[in-house]
């Protein structure tokens, strides 16, 4: 029977104070008494050098297995809260003020992040991807999932028990010729699979481009308004980030930025600006790439949603204009396909990929080995050239029925950018229109616009409306959505 605590010690005080709980699910007995005198080790109750009993009597206090309560000693005294020996079982010198003085500091005040993780902020609220007109989400329910579903079979079947295991850290090679392939057809671009390395994801295909070609303290240039996520790598990279406004046509380089701010890192989106839609026109894309060879600087292209393009025929890529063009061209499945399928790719150039061997064996560890193999089925079979075409044809019809109810429903001034090209349209806002209130706003009512001012570094007035996302909302609810945000839009407006 357990003694009352006035009769017994202190530390078997702290031990018998409550029973062990039995016939439950959860923690075992010996769980449970590890757990407590650990605790109470760490929290000062069992001072060092204190004598705990011997197992032999706790266990018969507690009325479990001295077995038990050997197993718990020789456990704590394998981690070093304890010390055994002969004479008995005392509790080991540990240094627990400094522990709590850090713990007492941590609760004060938030603990500080580096220089260049501090710099990164995140702008956007999360968002459930069902929400209407949420930006970047494909058409989850048309996905042919029987189709994919047979792809990843076979490939499991295939490659077996083989693919459990690191792969190659540029990815398999039957992915990276499949996207040679669909690349050379589709985007013109110029390649061997050799220079295909693949990701997780676009944003890891970003933060090895700036792994590659940067030191801390280069300076980058980025498309403003542009994504964000760019942003993000670039200054996680510790790199000087300078913005260049973006217009009707695209990212624009002032005559003077070659000789006052010389990148060593440009981000575009020449084909699909995001978030405007502007496309980049050749003669631009040229001089940029001509610059950047004189000046030595690397330029990230970005396909983003050029797959889907809604007016005449696909924009070739920047790449494959130039031979050996200082281009790392980037892409990602997870729009064309879904996202949670986290594969990207970067296609270096065939320069830069000679020499990146050690890097990526150290960094990558071709992981989604499985995944990377199905897709690789997926594409040669013709199933994502289909599917490419399927959404391209929903994409478009959604997009003109979400032109009709703008036309139609959205009662306050406002300019529709883009639209050739993805799942979103842009639309812009006057400035009393504030697109931040009014997107926060919309969340009430089960829809998640992006403010455009949240895409842009250095905000001017142009800068002020509302990023639609069609891909995942069905055209049923366009008209009573798109009356919703003018109502919501109206409500926000400033009063002069």
């Amino acid at each position: 029977m357990i003694q009352r605590p006035s009769a017994i010690d202190p530390v078997r005080h702290v031990l018998l104070d409550a029973p062990l709980a039995r016939g439950r699910q959860g923690d075992s007995l010996q769980r449970q008494l590890l757990t407590r005198i650990r605790d109470a080790i760490l929290d000062g109750r069992f001072p060092s050098g204190c004598r705990l009993p011997g197992s032999r009597d706790l266990a018969a206090d507690l009325g479990v297995s001295r077995n038990s309560v050997t197993a718990v000693y020789e456990q704590l005294g394998a981690e070093g809260y304890i010390e055994l020996n002969r004479r008995g079982t005392k509790v080991a010198a540990l240094d627990r003020s400094r522990a709590r003085g850090r713990a007492d500091a941590a609760r004060a005040a938030p603990p500080r992040l580096s220089e260049r993780s501090a710099q990164v902020v995140s702008r956007f609220a999360d968002a459930a991807e069902t929400l209407a007109f949420k930006p970047g989400v494909p058409a989850l329910a048309r996905f042919p999932v029987s189709a994919w579903k047979s792809c990843f079979d076979r490939a499991f079947k295939a490659a077996g028990v083989s693919a459990l295991g690191y792969g190659h850290p540029a990815g398999e090679a039957a992915l990276r010729g499949a996207i040679m392939r669909h690349l050379a057809v589709a985007r013109g671009v110029r390649c061997e699979a050799e220079q295909v390395v693949i990701t997780e994801g676009a944003q890891e295909a970003l933060n090895l481009c700036v792994r590659l070609v940067t030191n801390p303290g280069d300076i980058a240039w980025v498309e403003d308004p542009g994504y964000r996520g760019a942003h993000t790598a670039f200054r996680c990279g510790d790199l000087r980030v300078e913005p260049l406004r973006v217009d009707g046509a695209g990212l624009v380089v002032p005559a003077d930025a070659w000789t006052t701010a010389p990148p060593r890192l440009i981000y575009a989106t020449p084909s699909h600006q995001y978030p405007t839609g502007a496309v980049l026109p050749v003669a631009r894309r040229l001089a940029l790439i001509r610059q950047a060879q004189a000046f030595g600087a690397w330029i990230i292209e970005d396909d983003y949603d050029s797959e889907f393009r809604h007016t005449g025929e696909l924009i070739g890529a920047m790449q494959g204009l130039v031979p050996e063009a200082p281009v790392m061209y980037v892409g990602t499945f997870s729009k064309t396909l879904f996202p949670s399928l986290r594969l990207g790719f970067v296609v270096l150039p065939q320069a830069l990929a000679a020499v990146a061997g050690p890097l990526l064996k150290e960094t990558l560890r071709g992981g989604h080995r499985h995944e990377q193999l199905a897709l690789a089925e997926f594409i040669e079979s013709g199933q994502f050239s289909r599917h490419l075409g399927r959404m391209r044809r929903l994409y478009r019809s959604r997009q003109a029925l979400l032109r009709e109810a703008l036309a139609q429903h959205l009662s306050v001034p406002h300019a529709v950018l883009g639209g050739d090209s993805g799942m979103h349209l842009t639309v812009r806002l006057p400035p009393e229109y504030p697109d931040q209130a009014i997107a926060e706003a919309a969340r009430a009512y089960d829809m998640a616009p992006a403010p455009l001012s949240r895409f842009a570094l250095r905000a001017q007035p142009e800068d002020n409306g509302l990023v639609l996302g069609y891909g995942n909302t069905s055209e049923s609810q366009y008209p009573a959505l798109v009356q919703r945000l003018a109502r919501l839009a109206q409500a926000q407006r400033l009063k002069g």
